[in-house]
């Protein structure tokens, strides 16, 4: 491997790269990140590598591997560059007809992605209704980078904006650059990343500064830092280059969960590439600059997404929060002054200096520049990670992208910002998407989860899903967090199965509002959101579980009875599905579910084809 001494050196080798590159061979772009894999891409590309080699086609044709493009409801797709066609939900047997199709510069129109709106096929990508709204500053980049190859990332560009800045030797101006640009950190509050740099590079300690890339993405639900990981690794790396270099930190941890372990694979590759070609470690590019960075594993512990107790278990101690202050910044891993970004926000790093801030800063609205990635999952046509400017309003991403509802059944509301989140209705989807508005309507933005709820989904049972969780991932050090969370969960629960009180209704809210007041860290603040925006939006709910022994969405199964209209057929299906032998009838004629004996699985709705069996 080239060890590269100088700037020099690096700009005459990219150059060299992008000479050397024929852009006009086609290239067969898959997508393989986790989703990618999960729906066959592997298959795909095995199929793609036999066709091209037993074709001879291996120097007239490239196969990219790349990371995950975010359109995961099309996987496994396959692009098509340059002329950007898009092949969605490709089969294995279809491989072998789009290897010939690119041989002979054909396009095949049986297999483009057809709109639900107008019931055309829709042969390019940027056209497809998912991407036409997005604007994909960071996720665009994945489709161009095979994330297990440096020259291919450098040769798009990468690094290039460590050169630059190496180049003028001015950290300050960096810093600079990045206040200019109104870049927040997209992990969850929303703190203005160039404030915080500036206090790090103020920051007099002879014994070292840290930077931490925190990738433990907790949120269920929510995939966007995973998905940058495995695509595009090296721009982690870069942004942290770029941060060291700024503030005058000289060491790096970037902190992934361990159920991450494509991500980890692409990291370890990338970081060992890096050191090898002298973009990383001691004197970087012949600059004097030093900066290494250390892959640290997290054992999965929601709480380690606050970053006090994400430095501790950084340091091998239990994930514990701790009081601020000493902020991190003053004190933070190993007792140095400390930083912490998440994936989102180091990605955008390099970006912002090729591009300069003000480019940055002319997406997205005052106070909330770039855009944001979201994971868009729930009762949603077309599921996936968008990247979309900040200070669109929540209607155009489940409308214009999302598609809108999956089913028959209507949107009701949307959850942002994963268990320490709220839920906002659907006669407020004119909301802005940005960090006061979010705050404002009872949620925050969090690192990017966005779940949609249609009719079918009970609000109440929703509250008791994220305080069940939340009260399994409390550390525990806070007594108002451990218990407060546990009995608003014991509350939630005996209103679901039809035993709450309208008292138990204040006496949630009232205890909601305590954990929010009294707790130390960001997860137990946040923990009564959930509670306090379902309450506040559909408090009625609350009341027919109550006063009605009802559950509107028909999902608690305590106040829930099945049974079987006159659509039914006779088929048996139903019968044969149910495990406790509930359902009874003669072939051909009406059925019928003994209600004492049914224990509300559902099953027998999921098979009906006939529309038979009614949830009251």
């Amino acid at each position: 491997m080239e060890r590269l001494t100088s700037i020099e050196d690096f700009k005459a080798m990219q150059d060299r790269l992008v000479s050397e590159r024929d852009y006009s061979k086609p290239s067969i772009v898959i997508p393989a990140g986790t989703c990618g894999q999960a729906s066959g891409a592997n298959d795909l590309i095995r199929v793609t590598k036999r066709e091209l080699l037993d074709r001879g086609l291996t120097d007239k044709i490239r196969l990219r591997i790349t990371g995950c493009h975010g359109f995961c409801e099309a996987e496994p797709s396959v692009l098509i560059q340059p002329t950007g066609t898009f092949y969605p939900n490709v089969k294995i047997e279809q491989m072998v007809r789009i290897v010939e199709a690119v041989r002979d510069n054909q396009v095949l129109d049986d297999l483009l992605f057809v709109d639900p709106a107008t019931g055309k096929a829709v042969e390019k990508q940027s056209d497809i209704p998912f991407f036409k709204t997005q604007v994909r500053t960071i996720l665009a980049r994945s489709e161009n980078i095979d994330p297990i190859r440096i020259f291919n990332f450098i040769r798009n560009g990468g690094y290039s904006a460590l050169a630059e800045v190496l180049g003028k030797g001015e950290p300050s101006q960096v810093v600079e650059e990045i206040k200019r640009s109104g870049l927040r950190g997209r992990g969850g509050a929303g703190f203005p990343t160039g404030a915080k740099w500036e206090l790090l590079a103020n920051q007099q300690n002879g014994h070292g500064k840290f930077l931490v890339c925190n990738a433990d993405e907790g949120d269920p639900g929510a995939y966007m830092d995973r998905s940058v990981l495995e695509g595009n690794p090296h721009s982690i790396i870069e942004g942290m280059l770029i941060g060291g270099y700024a503030t005058g930190a000289n060491e790096g941890v970037i902190y992934v969960r361990n159920e991450y372990p494509l991500a980890i694979k692409h990291l370890l590759i990338a970081l060992r590439q890096s050191r090898g070609f002298g973009l990383l470690g001691d004197d970087i590019l012949g600059t004097g600059f030093s900066f290494d960075i250390k892959l640290v594993r997290g054992a999965g512990a929601f709480v380690c997404g606050e970053e006090t107790a994400l430095m501790r278990s950084i340091e091998g101690k239990m994930g514990e929060p701790r009081q601020r202050p000493p902020f991190p910044i003053e004190k933070g891993v190993d007792g140095k002054p400390t930083a912490i970004n998440n994936v989102e926000t180091w990605a955008n790093i390099p970006l912002i200096i090729a591009d300069g801030a003000e480019k940055f800063a002319k997406i997205g609205t005052n106070g909330n520049t770039g855009t944001k990635i979201f994971s868009l999952v729930g009762k949603i046509k077309n599921t996936g990670l968008v990247e979309v400017p900040m200070g669109i309003t929540i209607e155009k991403v489940v409308t214009d992208i999302g598609g809108g509802a999956s089913g028959k059944a209507k949107i009701k509301a949307v959850q942002t910002g994963g268990p320490s989140g709220g839920c906002i209705p659907a006669e407020r989807f004119d909301l802005p998407i940005d960090y006061d508005s979010l705050a404002e309507a009872g949620s925050i933005m969090g690192s990017g989860g966005m779940i949609v709820m249609d009719e079918t989904t009970c609000m109440v049972d929703v509250a008791k899903y994220f305080m069940s969780f939340l009260k399994d991932e409390s550390c525990g050090k806070c007594f108002t967090c451990r218990k407060g969370i546990q009995r608003m969960h014991e509350i939630v629960e005996d209103i679901s199965e039809g035993q709450g009180t309208l008292e138990q209704i204040d006496l949630l809210e009232e205890l909601a509002l305590s954990v929010k007041d009294t707790t130390m860290c960001g997860l137990g603040q946040t923990a009564s959101n959930p509670v306090l925006s379902t309450l506040q939006y559909f408090r009625q709910e609350y009341v027919e579980h109550i006063e009605n022994q009802r559950c509107p969405a028909g999902v608690c199964k305590a106040l829930i009875t099945y049974s079987i209209n006159e659509n039914c057929t006779g088929c048996t299906l139903c019968a044969k599905t149910c495990s406790e032998g509930a359902i009874s009838g003669d072939k051909k004629q009406r059925h019928v579910i003994d209600s004492e004996s049914c224990t509300r699985c559902g099953a027998c709705v999921t098979v009906c084809k006939f529309d038979a069996v009614e949830v009251a």
